[in-house]
């Protein structure tokens, strides 16, 4: 491989840890106040071992009394020690208070910030996105990867610079006391750095390994979670347990790798330092030479306390590769291209008038062709029913509208403007969405109607529009009526009632353009009979686009759309393409005969395969 890919990823590196570190500059102020709190601590280790020479010589000298210590001046000697020594601790407490506390609320606030971040760009990625990446990685890329990445830009730092400046400190006043015996220890320093180069390498590689099993022990546990009905009614307790185990022994194996790196490559670096640190000693007692007893304890006291700073710097490699790999999946979301919005039309109200022009459509990162020269119109008021075999392109042509994904080829137009010229938040605004698989959220009967925009209007319209949607009998039987939490994704209601608060979401809305995904399908009978009514309530005067299973919901259509492959194969009213006697009076004949047949024998309706 040629050199420059060599380099590249260290170049990556330092970009990428620079990146990191600017979240840091809105915390400049505390931050700066636990670096002087770092400085103020590191600075009391080589004083520590310079109040050794005086203690040391004060024992070989008894009849020394006065000593003249730096910054106290002269002192008896039976005072001054204890006395020096008290103020040190002190003054390395203050340090390690303004460090610690400053740098604990410079991390949690990153932390807020990267999370805090993250979701909100979560909010802006286009659809493509979430059908290619799992929830539980991205889930576990907001909890687990955001504190790897805290750890890098904080805690790194932390010990970067308190240790980095006790070296320095330390080495500075070894210096001072003899610069040739210092020197000695100087040599052993390419050889830590190039320790340090080898294990760095390493960590960042198991740090990867390790967010990607933390993605998917998330991933499963969330599937097991959401989907537990399922998993009990199969049986699948022992697959679902097998596939967490497996997911988690992963995660662990590669953990005890890291580890594993780790407790090799400490006490080899540890080696290194105490085998130069046992040369150093060697030299001091062969090339003492006039140098008292107090001076030379001061020198090896000072010299011994460096091994320990040196190895936590060296470890701090692995929180910072830790981080670093955290950082990669973090950034590479955040300059993820958010969803287009190039549109600068708004409009407070539309008619309702739609028209699709030669559309086509290839899903991004494939070349199949899902729609393939689409086009209809529908007045304002007027409903369209699409139907269908399963794969035919009704929902990808139901989601085109609010562009939820963005069309390639041909228009869309709503009000005879291109959906692309609205600004996204004003086209939506316009369009309401009602889908077989409800979406409703760990809350109240009345938040779950009056969601997001719909927050701000009385309590007496969502009243009203629970009413309009055959809701309020049921949610009025309900503990706390409307303020009644519902579960997550309303597990606490059946289907048909999460189906009537999706149409009373819908109706409170009440916006110009309808799209029905399939509302009434996978109901009983007795079910479809409430939400059929709410349908023609939320239907009546606006324009609705239907993807439709039942013939109560098709046959008042004023065109329905018979789809194939793509392609719009048939057009027509209900009696016209009976009459036509084509493919949808195939298809009437294979699902709605039967429905037919079985409400005569007081079975459940069997669905249309639209």
């Amino acid at each position: 491989m040629p050199q420059p890919a060599e380099t590249n990823p260290q170049l990556s590196s330092f970009r990428l840890y620079l990146r990191l570190l600017s979240y840091v500059r809105r915390y400049w102020g505390m931050f700066a106040l636990s670096m002087v709190g770092y400085i103020i601590f590191a600075s009391t280790q080589p004083m520590m071992a310079g109040l050794l020479k005086y203690f040391v010589d004060g024992l070989a000298s008894p009849e020394a009394g006065m000593v003249e210590l730096p910054l106290l001046g002269p002192m008896q000697l039976l005072y001054s020690v204890p006395v020096a020594l008290l103020l040190i601790t002190i003054w390395q407490g203050v340090g390690s208070f303004l460090g610690g506390y400053y740098l604990a609320r410079v991390s949690l606030g990153l932390v807020q910030d990267l999370r805090g971040q993250l979701f909100n760009n979560l909010l802006t990625l286009p659809n493509r996105y979430f059908d290619n990446h799992s929830s539980g990685y991205l889930i576990s890329r907001i909890t687990y990867n955001v504190g790897t990445v805290t750890g890098a830009a904080t805690d790194a730092l932390k010990v970067m610079v308190r240790e980095g400046l006790t070296v320095v400190f330390l080495f500075g006043y070894l210096l001072w006391m003899n610069w040739k015996l210092t020197m000695v220890m100087v040599a052993i320093l390419p050889l830590i750095a190039l320790l340090v180069k080898s294990a760095s390498r390493k960590f960042r590689n198991q740090s990867r390994k390790i967010q990607a099993t933390m993605g998917e022990l998330t991933h499963v546990s969330s599937e097991t979670i959401q989907n537990y009905r399922v998993v009990r009614s199969f049986g699948g307790e022992q697959y679902e347990r097998q596939r967490f185990f497996e997911a988690s022994e992963d995660n662990t194996r590669k953990q005890l790798r890291m580890t594993r790196t780790s407790a090799i490559y400490t006490p080899t670096l540890q080696l290194v330092n105490y085998a130069a640190m046992a040369f150093l000693m060697f030299l001091v007692l062969l090339l003492r030479g006039d140098a008292s007893v107090g001076d030379l304890v001061a020198y090896i006291t000072a010299a011994g306390l460096l091994p320990k700073p040196i190895r936590q710097l060296s470890e701090v490699s692995s929180t910072i590769q830790k981080g670093l790999a955290g950082a990669e999946s973090i950034f590479e979301q955040l300059d993820e291209v958010p969803e287009p919005d190039q549109g600068t039309v708004e409009k407070d109200q539309v008619r309702g008038a739609l028209e699709v022009r030669q559309l086509s459509f290839v899903y991004p990162g494939t070349d199949r062709t899902v729609l393939s020269d689409i086009n209809f119109t529908v007045e304002p008021g007027q409903m369209v029913a699409l139907v269908g075999r399963s794969g035919s392109g009704k929902s990808t042509l139901a989601n085109l509208i609010p562009r939820f994904y963005q069309h390639g080829e041909g228009q869309i137009l709503l009000d005879g403007t291109p959906v692309e010229d609205y600004r996204i938040e004003n086209l939506r605004k316009h369009i309401a969405l009602v889908t077989q698989q409800v979406s409703l959220f760990n809350d109240t009967v009345l938040n779950n109607i009056a969601y997001g925009d719909l927050r701000q209007l009385p309590r007496e319209a969502v009243e009203e529009a629970a009413r309009a949607a055959y809701a309020s009998e049921f949610i009025e039987r309900l503990p706390q009526g409307f303020d009644t939490v519902v579960g997550e994704n309303g597990v606490m209601l059946s289907g048909g009632q999460r189906q009537r608060l999706a149409i009373a979401r819908a109706l409170l809305k009440s916006a110009p353009v309808l799209i029905l995904d399939e509302a009434t399908s996978a109901l009983d009978t007795e079910s479809e009979r409430y939400i059929q009514a709410a349908l023609d309530q939320v239907m009546e005067g606006r324009t609705t686009l239907v993807i439709a299973h039942r013939l109560s919901t098709i046959e008042k259509a004023d065109l329905i759309l018979v789809m194939d492959q793509g392609r719009i194969v048939e057009r027509g009213t209900h009696e016209s393409l009976l009459a036509h006697n084509g493919y949808y009076a195939r298809l009437h004949a294979m699902g709605l005969d039967a429905e037919n047949n079985n409400e005569a024998q007081g079975e459940p309706n069997p669905h249309m395969n639209a």
